[in-house]
């Protein structure tokens, strides 16, 4: 789906042609047809559209015939409903600079493309692509923050119910999550490189403009800060999977030990019941009292040894 918007005063207007400093938005559904409509309309390279659809893509930027090209990874919550999946993972934004538009193009539904067309960001204009472009980077890692967050929140919430029931379900949450994070830490990385890069080379083009280049400097600062964030949070993760893990054989451990010292105690009454079931003569056989004697001294018996055992801090 290929969309054009105007900024009109506050509102973020849809045009049904593309005008010049309009922004060109380009979202799922689409054909392969389209993308290269696309690329002969605005002569952009083709491959600057199809390698912002490859999942695996890394945050870059290029620049060919005067058409500059940004890859940024951003994150998506994940509807996959395979088993173990991650909670979130990361896909990457396409930002196409050409000379009079600014072009956007994304394999999935994004959030933070979503926040712009949905006039939730305040003080944009796509006419002034350098600054759209750094409140689009922005944002980007505002929603990694927020994402970090609720991931966080989500094991705090599985740590309180680990502590009540050692679980499967929730071990297999936490591994989600531990997938995510991974995906996180790798994509911060990369974009953090990325921004890095634009700064020293002055890809933008904002050397003397100071507010963008104090935004810039801002944005790197708070990537930065959400790397660290994400390092953090999967160590944390990482040790709990790990406590949890130990728990939940030590709690096994203490099961087998206590089933192993119930058996050791019925085998008393079991071995002192066969002596006196044997098809041997003894004093016993003719003594009426004998079977309740026998009874008695078993209980007896296995009474002392769990006694033992209590003790002994076994049982």
């Amino acid at each position: 789906m290929i969309r054009y918007y105007k900024k009109e005063g506050n509102v973020l207007r849809e045009l049904e042609q593309p005008m010049t400093s309009c922004w060109i938005n380009i979202a799922p559904p689409f054909t392969q047809e389209e993308l290269e409509r696309v690329s002969e309309q605005f002569n952009i390279p083709l491959d600057f559209l199809t390698d912002s659809l490859d999942i695996d893509e890394r945050s870059r930027y290029e620049r060919e015939d005067g058409v500059r090209l940004i890859v940024l990874n951003t994150p998506i919550s994940n509807k996959s409903e395979i088993l173990n999946s991650a909670v979130y993972v990361t896909v990457p934004i396409g930002i196409i600079l050409l000379e009079n538009y600014i072009l956007t193009i994304t394999s999935f539904e994004n959030p933070v493309l979503q926040r712009f067309l949905d006039n939730k960001i305040k003080n944009f204009n796509p006419e002034a692509r350098n600054d759209f472009v750094l409140k689009i980077l922005e944002q980007n890692v505002y929603y990694f923050l927020s994402c970090l967050k609720d991931l966080n929140n989500r094991r705090n919430q599985i740590e309180q119910e680990l502590y009540g029931a050692s679980g499967n379900n929730q071990l297999r949450q936490l591994l989600s999550m531990e997938k995510s994070l991974v995906y996180f830490v790798t994509s911060l990385s990369a974009n953090d490189l990325l921004m890095m890069k634009m700064k020293r080379t002055d890809f933008l083009s904002i050397r003397n403009d100071e507010e963008l280049v104090d935004l810039l400097d801002d944005i790197v600062i708070d990537n930065s800060q959400a790397n660290e964030m994400a390092n953090v949070y999967a160590s944390i993760l990482s040790g709990t999977m790990n406590a949890f893990a130990s728990i939940i054989s030590n709690n096994l451990n203490h099961v087998i030990q206590r089933l192993t010292l119930i058996t050791i105690i019925l085998m008393v009454p079991t071995l002192i019941a066969s002596f006196f079931g044997m098809n041997v003569p003894n004093s016993f056989e003719n003594w009426l009292p004998a079977f309740p004697v026998i009874l008695i001294l078993s209980i007896l018996i296995s009474v002392l040894v769990a006694w033992w055992f209590r003790r002994q801090r076994l049982l």
